[in-house]
C-alpha cells in the first residue's frame, strides 16, 4: 500500500541521516557508513549532505579520517530544520488542488487535510533529533549475549 503522506526521497534521507548522526555526536561518520546503514546511494546521500552542510546543520571534515557530524546538540535541532534544509519552508496547504475551488461551501474532505497538515507541521517543529536516536543506536554486545542466554 502506498503512503498518503508524501515526503521526497531527499527529505526522507536528510531526516534519517540527521538522526543517525545524532546517535554518535562525538565521532565523525563517513558518507559510506551512512549510505550502508540506510541502504542508499552514496551519490544521492552526498547531495543531501551538501544541503545539510549549507544550512549549517552538519559539518564536513575532509581527509582520510574525515566524515560528518552535527554542528549543534541533537536536543537543539528539530525535524523541521532538517526538512526545510532540503525542501525549503513548509508551505501552507489546505486544498488538494492547490487553489481552493470550493469557496465557502466547504471541502470534500472536511477538515481532514487541514488537521493532517497541522499535525505533521507540529510534529516536525516539536520533535528533536535526540528524541529519535533509539532508532539507530547499536545494542551493546553484552545485551545481545544476555538475550541469547535467556533463550
Amino acid at each position: 500500500m502506498h503512503n498518503i503522506l508524501r515526503i521526497s526521497d531527499a527529505a526522507s534521507l536528510a531526516l534519517h541521516t540527521a538522526v543517525l548522526l545524532a546517535t554518535t555526536p562525538d565521532r565523525l561518520t563517513t558518507t559510506k557508513e551512512i549510505a550502508q546503514t540506510l541502504k542508499v546511494s552514496e551519490a544521492h546521500l552526498s547531495k543531501v549532505l551538501q544541503r545539510l552542510s549549507r544550512a549549517g546543520l552538519v559539518r564536513p571534515i575532509r581527509g582520510p579520517r574525515g566524515g560528518f557530524m552535527l554542528t549543534r546538540n541533537a536536543n537543539r535541532i528539530s525535524l523541521q530544520e532538517v526538512y526545510e534544509a532540503v525542501e525549503g519552508p513548509l508551505p501552507p496547504s489546505n486544498c488538494l488542488l492547490g487553489d481552493p475551488i470550493c469557496d465557502q461551501r466547504g471541502c470534500i474532505l472536511g477538515g481532514l487535510l487541514e488537521s493532517t497538515n497541522r499535525r505533521v507541521r507540529e510534529y516536525l517543529c516539536t520533535t528533536r533529533l535526540s528524541h529519535l536516536t533509539s532508532v539507530y543506536k547499536k545494542e551493546s554486545p553484552n545485551a545481545q549475549e544476555d538475550r541469547a542466554d535467556q533463550r
